[in-house]
Order: structure tokens, then C-alpha cells, then sequence
């Protein structure tokens, strides 16, 4: 794989050596995906409030897309659990033509997150919020069906008909769409802005986190960028032939990787069976019951929701437990869009808590310093009118008010501050802000500031904002005992002016 490039499908190196054995395996393990995706994509279609056809135009057309133009080895991708209840409310708030078009937007953004090489920045999103939302899908999905399980009680109990896809639709086309644009208006698209983004993003986090859950049973790296490029192609096509949003499909990605799949052949393989199915045997899916299909939805809503984590959440830091109940309890509850926002900022804000609690300032002194040498330094060559703060951590705007306290302990009038900078890692424009103001108040009082040992990223901040011109080159040493010699060097020129 040559990452580098902007589109490269990951197919065009899996083909480099292909032979007869890895065509049976990716045949094999293609056929088996195809038959096992069949259900599913009629369920998952129903679910979601469109007809039949529709997840299997979707598993088709975007499986094909998917891993002929994706950044993985294995993904299959199709219609998924995941986008049931998104699409739902989406079509039953603006109607199935504007889901299309949805569609159509949600794939351009995930298309631009691949050109922009955004793909790494998925990893940003904690587990537990992932995990939270997931969760809380699984429990939608389980609740839709639970008024059709009583409905096949009540068939049971009183020997009514049951209905099947042939009474409820009647029946699956045996070819596939003709090529038609949906409608749409300009005003309209301002409206339909926020749902995209949601099929977008959760387009993303699912089919980025099914690729890195691939890469594990093989021992494999995808390409997020290429992966996201392949997705938003898929769900910019798919709708022009009246399908779904699309995404990588765990549950089928697993089956292809333990049936064998060593290439894309293998989900192409699987779009191809799809298609067959539908050319073939269309006429017999009439029959199939939707009790059925809602057995299949509960069995992937059990499986989707990661419950073990709710049992053991109590292990970890509160801050977690809190995203991932938030992000579960706010997606049976109101949406998934919000639930992913307020978990964001939850996650967010706890980790600026975390992050702001690691960072010091303190007095450096012999007593404070575990370094024999450099304790024996302080205890002889501080001169008297010098303080030393030792600065540790990360200066951003979150621990910006804790070189303040510097400003206060400062009114004891040192003569010379020194800031003992090795151990700050990054710095933002917000501590910058702050050290000028440091400095700006030391100069007024007549006194002085010498900055010891700023790290990489400080430095060039600080360069690159002219900071060292304004307090002196002079005064930004590598070690303790040149920022003391620098000391003392001021003290004597105070003293003689």
C-alpha cells in the first residue's frame, strides 16, 4: 500500500501475486457473506421504514463500491443495525426522496473527510462514547420489533394469517433499479444539513472502527483515508438507484474474515451473489415471514450493544461511566446527534479536568530536587533575590491560571524569576498569553524573567511569536546553572546601575 497517494484503492495491491487458492478462498468466503448479508439487508430495510429492495440494491451497489475502491483487505459493506433508527426518523420527518438526497450530502462530506486525510482523526472519538451510542441503537432496534413479536403471539394465539414481504409488499423485483435522479430543491437543503451529518459521522466511526477490528483478525493495517474515500463514494452512488446509507459491516466483515477472504475479491464476490440472489431467486423471498426478519433484528440488536461494559464500567474513571451513560441514555432518548454531542463535551471537558490536573508550578529548591547534583547547585548558587519555579506538564488554557499564581507569590519581589520549563511539553496561546503578561509585570516592577529550558513544541512557540525578542534572547537558557550564572549576572548590573 503506498498511503502517500490520495486514491488508492487497497484491491490494487491485494491483486499483486493473486493466484487460484486465494480465488477460492475469496470466492468461498464471498458466497457465504452474500447469503448470510440477504436477510439482513431486507430486515434492516424494513426496519427502517423503505421497502425491501432497497437494502439489497444497498448491499449490492455499495458492497461493490466498498471494497472495489476501499482502504481494507476484508471490509464488507452494506446497509447496517447501526443506521435503522437514523434512517427512520429520517424518513418519516422529511419523507424517503430527502433521505436520498441525505444520502447523497452524507457521502460527499465522507468523500472531502477522506481527501483531507481525516481519517486518523476518528481514533479522537473515546470508546466509551462509541460504545455508549451503539449500545443505545442496539436497544432501539430491540424495542421496534418487540410490538411485531406481540403481534406474532397474537397470530399464534388466534390462528391469523401471518404476514409476509408478499402481503406487506409484494415481493423483491428481479432486476435491479433503473437509474433515477430524486427531486430536490436548494431552500430544502439547509434542513437537511444536520441529518446528513449524522449519517456521515456514524458512517465514519462504524465503518473505521469495523476496518480496525478486521486489522486485528489479520494482522493488517487499513488505509482510514482510502476507507472514508470508498464510503462516500458508495452513499453518493446508492441513492440514484433508490438505496440506503451505507457503511463496513461488522458482523459480515468478521464472517468473511473467518471464512477465508484474503482480498477485496471477496466482498465483490459477495455483491456479485447478492445480485445473483435477486436475478434468480427474487419470486421465493415473497414468502419469507417478517416475523422472521424481526428475529434476525433482535438477534443483531443482542449482539451489537457491547453490555459487558455497563457491568464493568464501575472499574474505570467516573469520567467514563458518565460519556458512555450520557451517550446510551440520550440515544434511546432523545437522538443519536445530540447524544454524540453532549458526550463529546463531557469527554471533552473531563479530559481538560485530567489534563489541568497534571500540570504544576511549584518552588524549586534543594528540598524539592531529587537530582544530587543539581541540589547541590541550588543549595550553593541561588543567590539571594532569585526564585526558581519548576513548571511541569502542559501550559494550555485550562492550567493558564496556575502560572497566575506565579504573578501572586511573585509580589514577594524576587529580583530574578526563573521558569524551570524541561518538563512542559506543550503550550498553547492562552499560557503565552499569560508568561507575557508574567513578564510585562516583573518588567514594570524593574525586576526580571529567565526562561530555563523550554521543550520543542514551547520553544518554537515562543519564537514564532516573537516572545524572546521582547524578554531577551540572553535570558533563555538550556540549564539550571547557566540560568543562575545568567542571574547573577543581572543582580550585579542592577546593583551597579
Amino acid at each position: 500500500m503506498e498511503p502517500n497517494r490520495y486514491f488508492y484503492p487497497r484491491l490494487i495491491d491485494s491483486l499483486q501475486g493473486y493466484d487460484k487458492a486465494r480465488f477460492k478462498a475469496d470466492l468461498y468466503s464471498g458466497v457465504t457473506v452474500g447469503v448470510i448479508a440477504l436477510p439482513l439487508a431486507i430486515a434492516f430495510a424494513i426496519a427502517s421504514g423503505a421497502k425491501p429492495e432497497a437494502g439489497i440494491f444497498t448491499a449490492i451497489i455499495a458492497g461493490f463500491i466498498i471494497s472495489a475502491f476501499g482502504g481494507s483487505r476484508v471490509q464488507v459493506g452494506g446497509p447496517t443495525g447501526a443506521f435503522i433508527v437514523i434512517v427512520y426518523g429520517i424518513i418519516l420527518q422529511y419523507g424517503y426522496v430527502n433521505l436520498l438526497i441525505c444520502t447523497v450530502m452524507a457521502g460527499i462530506m465522507l468523500l472531502m473527510m477522506g481527501l483531507l486525510r481525516m481519517g486518523s482523526l476518528i481514533k479522537f472519538f473515546p470508546r466509551p462514547l462509541v460504545t455508549g451510542f451503539t449500545s443505545g441503537i442496539a436497544v432501539l432496534i430491540i424495542l421496534s420489533q418487540v410490538t411485531l413479536i406481540l403481534g406474532t403471539l397474537l397470530v399464534s394465539l388466534f390462528n391469523l394469517p401471518v404476514e409476509t414481504i408478499g402481503t406487506r409488499f409484494g415481493g423483491i423485483p428481479q432486476t435491479l433499479p433503473s437509474l433515477s435522479i430524486p427531486p430536490f430543491e436548494f431552500s430544502t437543503l439547509h434542513f437537511l444539513m444536520a441529518p446528513a451529518m449524522t449519517i456521515a459521522l456514524l458512517g465514519a466511526i462504524e465503518s473505521l472502527l469495523s476496518a480496525s477490528v478486521a486489522d486485528g483478525m489479520i494482522d493488517d493495517k487499513h488505509d482510514p483515508n482510502q476507507e472514508l474515500m470508498a464510503q462516500g463514494l458508495a452513499n453518493m452512488v446508492t441513492p440514484f438507484f433508490g438505496g440506503l446509507p451505507a457503511t463496513g459491516a461488522i458482523a459480515r466483515t468478521a464472517v468473511n474474515v473467518r471464512s477465508g477472504a484474503t482480498s477485496p475479491i471477496s466482498g465483490i464476490v459477495h455483491a456479485l451473489t447478492l445480485l445473483i440472489i435477486v436475478l434468480v431467486a427474487a419470486p421465493m423471498a415473497k414468502h419469507i415471514p417478517l416475523a422472521t426478519l424481526s428475529g434476525i433484528l433482535l438477534i443483531v440488536g443482542l449482539n451489537m450493544g457491547e453490555w459487558e461494559s455497563f457491568t464493568t464500567m464501575h472499574r474505570y474513571p467516573k469520567s467514563d461511566s458518565a460519556v458512555l451513560m450520557a451517550t446510551f441514555l440520550l440515544t434511546v432518548i432523545i437522538d443519536l446527534t445530540v447524544a454524540v454531542e453532549v458526550g463529546m463535551f463531557i469527554a471533552i471537558f473531563t479530559f481538560i479536568q485530567r489534563i489541568t490536573a497534571l500540570t504544576h508550578v511549584s518552588i524549586e529548591d534543594e528540598s524539592t530536587h531529587d537530582d544530587d547534583e543539581e541540589r547541590a547547585v541550588l543549595r550553593k548558587d541561588v543567590p539571594e533575590g532569585v526564585v526558581i519555579y519548576r513548571v511541569f506538564g502542559a501550559l494550555f488554557f485550562g492550567a493558564a491560571d496556575k502560572l497566575e499564581t506565579v504573578l501572586l507569590e511573585s509580589k514577594s519581589d524576587p529580583d530574578v524569576l526563573i521558569l524551570k520549563m524541561h518538563e512542559v511539553i506543550s503550550m498553547d496561546a492562552s499560557a503565552l498569553h499569560t508568561l507575557e503578561h508574567l513578564f510585562n509585570t516583573l518588567r514594570k516592577r524593574g525586576k526580571h524573567l529567565i526562561l530555563c529550558g523550554p521543550h520543542t513544541q514551547p520553544y518554537f512557540l515562543m519564537h514564532q511569536a516573537g516572545f524572546f525578542e521582547r524578554v531577551g534572547r540572553e535570558n533563555v537558557v538550556a540549564t539550571v546553572e547557566r540560568a543562575l550564572f545568567r542571574a547573577k549576572a543581572l543582580l550585579n548590573l542592577s546593583e551597579t546601575a
